[in-house]
């Protein structure tokens, strides 16, 4: 995202055995929880807890192009027919970070009568804004259409996303069954329509007086905001919030700079008496959602909001 963040990925690349695309492998969780173990010696990393009522399906193909393959992880719960479902998108700038990093908030989330699905998208490496935007709203799409094997309610979808995926989650949901965000090469009978969103520390508007991007946002979005910035405009999800956008519910840290447009964005929700409502988890920093204590108050935020709005 801007510079400081930049340095910390490092830009550890190879190539992938899978199909020749270039991976950043640099944002980990191991590697983050290093990096903030000095400042707060008391944080552990979340760990994955067994829920009896919780099926959990691995690497699940949902879209191909070319050789290129895409997955997901599903966590449900299989005690129920129909489930609302959570729609997971990692984060780590646009450019590293993979969908393993959802898994445990995925299964906690699940555990709690819900279908949780953390979405492999393709990286700012291996394609531009806004390819990743597509991919996640395919994965949606067939999701729906697959909604009985999941044990999913199609007419209750959230979008949930951390850091560059809370940004992804909220464009994904304010441009709900706008076209020109449609991968019109993607045949399926259902929409890409989402019902609440839960933006965990994403900005909501790229050139915007609280926001500090640069490099990484840049390397995303086909260039600077002086050589691009129809697309600096067009994938803030503040550029679409409208009397059509869902209820939202942003979990942030103590860092202003990641809900950069939030406040603009809840007036204009405010306006057509759409919901909106904001967590701040005081004195945390950016990546929170990985560690204890602040995991389980991110589950609880999260799980009360979707319990508010989808049940």
């Amino acid at each position: 995202m801007k510079k400081g963040f930049c340095a910390f990925l490092l830009f550890s690349v190879f190539m992938s055995g899978q199909s020749q695309y270039k991976i950043d492998s640099s944002y980990t969780i191991q590697k983050t929880y290093e990096k903030l173990i000095q400042k707060y010696p008391f944080i552990t990393i979340a760990k994955s807890q067994t829920h009896q009522n919780v099926m959990q399906i691995n690497e699940v193909k949902y879209q191909q192009i070319g050789e290129r393959v895409l997955h997901f992880d599903a966590f449900f719960d299989k005690s129920k027919k129909e489930n609302p479902a959570v729609i997971m998108i990692h984060g780590g700038g646009w450019r590293s970070g993979n969908k393993n990093q959802m898994q445990v908030l995925g299964q906690e989330i699940a555990a709690k009568g819900y279908a949780c699905f953390a979405i492999e998208y393709r990286l700012s490496l291996e394609a531009k804004y806004p390819e990743g935007i597509y991919d996640v709203k395919n994965a949606i799409k067939f999701i729906k259409d697959n909604a009985k094997k999941f044990h999913v309610d199609p007419d209750k979808i959230a979008i949930l996303g951390c850091s560059s995926g809370g940004q992804m989650a909220a464009l994904i949901g304010t441009t709900n069954e706008n076209s020109a965000f449609e991968d019109k090469s993607y045949k399926s009978k259902a929409s890409s329509k989402v019902n609440a969103i839960v933006n965990i520390d994403g900005v909501l508007a790229f050139k915007h007086p609280e926001s500090s991007e640069g490099e990484m946002a840049s390397f995303w979005l086909g260039g600077t905001y002086d050589e691009n910035q129809e697309n600096w405009k067009n994938a803030s999800a503040l550029t679409h919030t409208d009397k059509n956008t869902p209820p939202i519910l942003f979990i942030n840290s103590s860092f202003d700079r990641f809900h950069a447009g939030r406040d603009d964005m809840r007036a204009i929700l405010n306006q057509h008496k759409i919901y909106s409502e904001v967590q701040t988890i005081q004195d945390s920093p950016h990546s929170f959602w990985f560690f204890q204590p602040w995991f389980d108050e991110t589950a609880r935020y999260t799980i009360q909001f979707l319990d508010k709005t989808l049940k």
